[in-house]
């Protein structure tokens, strides 16, 4: 459902919906529940509602703050991941460039037909949540391929010959943090104590009595305005490749690697 959203609306039509959604719904279940019981409006248990929706809700708010953190860092993660791996295959057509021309261009085809499977092949799938590592595993072998088949004979083609290998190394590790990353969500338990923590603060608001309904209302839109903003961000974190805020494949396409893209 929230890959759906989020590869579906832009982040402000989805903050629209998901946070007018969640006051809508609260507004009007608290004004249902002033007009069948009207007695609460007297505020008569408002010391023990408080207390118990001040404790709830500083729970559920290190909840959300440990949740919100955690997915923010592996957001941050997923954009190294998605750095370095390119800049190894970057590092690696600039260390062609002390092979022979007909290897050169060899190890440069395998490079750029790789870049492009990633852009172009394995970016949509991990956006709809579909990674499959076999997507570029043949253009990554090309690459493989291309700089096996070359024996360096000059000190100079050796060395950078070792540092080829190793980029390539470094490519195949990230490429594979890459795609795992694509494949992590939100643990079911977590799930069910966000979105499980709003159905139980929420109806709580309806129950705090105030005399006036305006200000009523206001206060129970506000608190579900917060949950819902913390909930929209926790959808659009859980998710780093698809969305507006997405890790996107732009450095595949920069430095030494655009000359693929022309």
């Amino acid at each position: 459902m929230g890959l759906w959203l989020l590869n579906t609306f832009d982040t402000f039509v989805l903050a629209v919906i998901v946070v007018g959604v969640i006051m809508l719904v609260t507004v009007v279940g608290a004004l249902l529940v002033r007009r069948r019981f009207p007695e609460l409006a007297k505020g008569e248990h408002n010391e023990m509602v408080g207390t118990v929706l001040g404790m709830f809700g500083a729970i559920y708010g290190i909840i959300l703050a440990f949740v919100i953190v955690t997915l923010w860092t592996q957001l941050d993660t997923t954009n190294t991941i998605v750095a370095s791996e390119s800049t190894a295959a970057a590092t690696l057509v600039r260390d062609a460039g002390a092979f022979p021309p007909a290897e050169q261009a060899r190890l440069k085809t395998a490079v750029g037909a790789y870049v492009h499977g990633v852009a172009d092949v394995q970016w949509p799938l991990m956006r709809e949540g579909n990674p499959d590592f076999e997507a570029t595993g043949a253009l990554l072998q090309g690459v493989y391929d291309a700089l096996q088949s070359y024996e360096p004979v000059t000190e100079a083609e050796k060395a950078y010959y070792g540092q080829a290998a190793a980029s390539l190394d470094t490519i195949v590790a990230q490429r594979r943090a890459r795609i795992t990353m694509a494949t992590q969500e939100l643990p079911i338990l977590l799930q069910v104590l966000v979105y499980g923590g709003a159905l139980v603060i929420l109806p709580l608001t309806f129950l705090f009595g105030v005399r006036s309904r305006s200000m009523q209302v206001l206060f129970v839109g506000c608190v579900a305005a917060l949950i819902g903003f913390s909930i929209l961000l926790t959808v659009v974190l859980d998710h780093p490749f698809a969305g507006d805020l997405s890790v996107s494949p732009d450095p595949f396409k920069e430095g030494s690697l655009a000359q693929f893209w022309k």
